[in-house]
């Protein structure tokens, strides 16, 4: 992914300003060969010899926010390529998000509230994976994408479950100290793996405010529930965790994969 001149500005600057840790280094340039190995053993336990284009995956959806508490359907569609939409019919309106990429490759994305008005996303949140309520592509790009770089982190627990703990992130072409480093900090990702089945178990990165790119808000995707759909592992319960709280409880009732989904089910509206 290329790094827009506007943000790399912007990390210097914050950075000059000491607002960030300063013990960070940057990322080493390949990925550990521990963490290649179980990214690759979990991808084939995940597809096997499949091979994933689109997805589309429907259901029921809990939302929570504060003290909005809605229920409702899902429809959630992915591409290989990176570009995915959320569609959210709930009893107080419908709400999406979608992400996907402008001409020169860069990744754009906007939301919508129940006006129905696309919010562009501000760019240092789209820097984590887009397709994170399906790790089958998700665990594809992260072996695929050039510039990835993956540490095995070792055995942890997660909600009394033992998981195997890797961390991703971006290394980017070009860029070096602070603001490599920066991108590196919004680009992270924590893959837990169940260590018998290495099916994903959870997956961690930090959510930013659109004024504020150095404040960390921690999202944890977690998925259970696997069932085989044409020879593909689908968690068809998918939970969302904002800032420690449960925002989104997603079960998913039908999935179509390799539908030949077209490109305009990701356009936007809204001016990037």
């Amino acid at each position: 992914m290329r790094f827009r001149c506007s943000t790399i500005l912007f990390a210097i600057f914050l950075y000059s300003q000491g607002s960030l840790v300063n013990a960070q280094t940057t990322s080493p340039a390949t990925t550990q060969p521990q963490a290649s190995t179980l990214l690759a053993q979990s991808a084939a336990a995940l597809m096997g010899s499949a091979t994933v284009t689109d997805v589309t995956l429907t259901g029921n959806a809990r939302r929570i926010a504060g003290s909005d508490d809605e229920s409702g359907t899902a429809s959630l569609k992915a591409m290989a390529a990176g570009e995915s939409r959320m569609d959210l019919t709930l009893s107080g309106g419908v709400r999406s998000e979608i992400r996907t990429f402008d001409p020169n490759n860069n990744p754009i994305g906007a939301w919508s509230g129940v006006d129905g008005i696309q919010h562009a996303i501000a760019y240092h949140n789209l820097l984590t994976d887009s397709s994170w309520f399906f790790p089958a592509l998700t665990l594809n790009r992260l072996a695929s994408s050039a510039g990835i770089v993956g540490t095995y982190v070792g055995q942890e627990t997660i909600n009394g479950q033992s998981v195997l703990h890797i961390s991703f992130s971006q290394s980017p072409a070009g860029l070096t100290g602070k603001a490599a480093v920066f991108q590196q900090h919004l680009s992270q990702m924590e893959l837990f793996l169940n260590p018998a089945t290495l099916l994903p178990v959870a997956l961690s990165f930090t959510t930013h405010p659109d004024s504020n790119a150095l404040l960390d808000i921690p999202v944890q995707i977690q998925f259970s529930d696997y069932q085989n759909i044409t020879g593909v592992q689908i968690p068809f319960h998918v939970q969302k965790f904002l800032n420690y709280s449960l925002s989104l409880d997603l079960q998913v009732q039908s999935a179509v994969l390799n539908s030949g989904l077209p490109s305009s089910s990701f356009g936007l509206q809204v001016a990037q």
